[in-house]
């Protein structure tokens, strides 16, 4: 069993490094602790898109006093999708409807450090997401203020 443990834990060490490599430091730790993840109930603005890739993202936002103050996400993506979604929804956070259109794929890219450059269009499925989610809330928010 020692050789078996040995060769597992250099081959995890192994793929951690190509992981790290590829996603640089900020985007593999996120990859490795979570952040943001699961459904909302009741969120005040939900998006949902599915990119050219086929993955389908969704971002959940509630509102308190005009600022998003929780937010998350869903993807059926794969790691780059997921890494995508969790910094985008954190940056949501503590924004305002006009602050949130700022947030483009490039924002995403910029915050995340790097992701694969075959993986660099999930940043921005994650940016149109919470645009969908931000239309949705505004939607919403315009038709309970008729």
């Amino acid at each position: 069993m020692d050789k078996l443990d040995a060769f597992l834990d250099n081959l995890q060490n192994e793929i951690f490094e190509e992981a790290r490599q590829a996603l640089g430091e900020k985007g593999f730790q996120r990859w490795r602790n979570p952040r943001f993840g699961g459904r909302m109930e009741n969120p005040d603005g939900h998006g949902r898109v599915t990119g050219e890739c086929g993955d389908t993202m969704e971002i959940f936002l509630k509102f308190k006093d005009n600022r998003v103050s929780h937010a998350s996400y869903v993807t059926n993506g794969c790691a780059s999708s997921a890494i995508s979604g969790s910094f985008a929804a954190e940056l949501t956070l503590g924004k305002d409807p006009d602050e949130l259109t700022d947030i483009t794929d490039e924002t995403v890219l910029e915050t995340i450090g790097r992701l694969p450059e075959k993986d660099q269009h999930c940043a921005g499925l994650a940016a149109r997401t919470v645009q969908d989610a931000l239309n949705d809330y505004m939607i919403r928010h315009r038709d309970c203020k008729q």
